[in-house]
């Protein structure tokens, strides 16, 4: 993902009006990466940009989620079942990876160091975050 220095720059909001264009003129369908890259005449580093910004401005401003998802691709403004579907799938990677680091870097650094404060305060916040996005996850 670009820097947040490029998200928000003159050529990342004229990239974002187009990519958001192009996804409107697509609606209700979405649209592949390459599909975006060739529909819109930016370079796939330019639509990449644009992504990152529409969705900061996107927020910002209340307009329509932007989504992705393998079948359809990219989306604005998908059905209340899409976007949870979208919700969870977020939620599910975003479990795993703090599970990976969980036992790949934090569990090794608490087994080397057990009386360490900062080990031992952040196993239990890790733990309360990991087991909050499991709830989300499973529910």
């Amino acid at each position: 993902m670009p820097r947040a220095s490029r998200r928000k720059g003159d050529a990342a909001r004229r990239h974002a009006d187009t990519v958001r264009f192009v996804l409107f003129e697509a609606r209700p369908a979405g649209l592949e990466f390459h599909q975006l890259v060739r529909a819109s005449g930016l370079s796939p580093h330019q639509v990449r940009s644009g992504l990152a910004a529409l969705k900061d401005e996107a927020a910002s401003k209340g307009w329509p989620p932007l989504i992705w998802n393998r079948l359809d691709g990219y989306q604005l403004g998908a059905e209340r079942a899409t976007l949870e579907a979208y919700e969870r799938q977020v939620v599910g990677e975003k479990l795993n990876q703090f599970r990976r680091f969980i036992t790949g870097t934090v569990a090794p650094h608490a087994a080397a160091h057990p009386n360490d404060k900062w080990v031992r305060h952040i196993v239990a916040q890790l733990n309360s975050i990991e087991s909050t996005l499991d709830l989300i996850a499973s529910a």
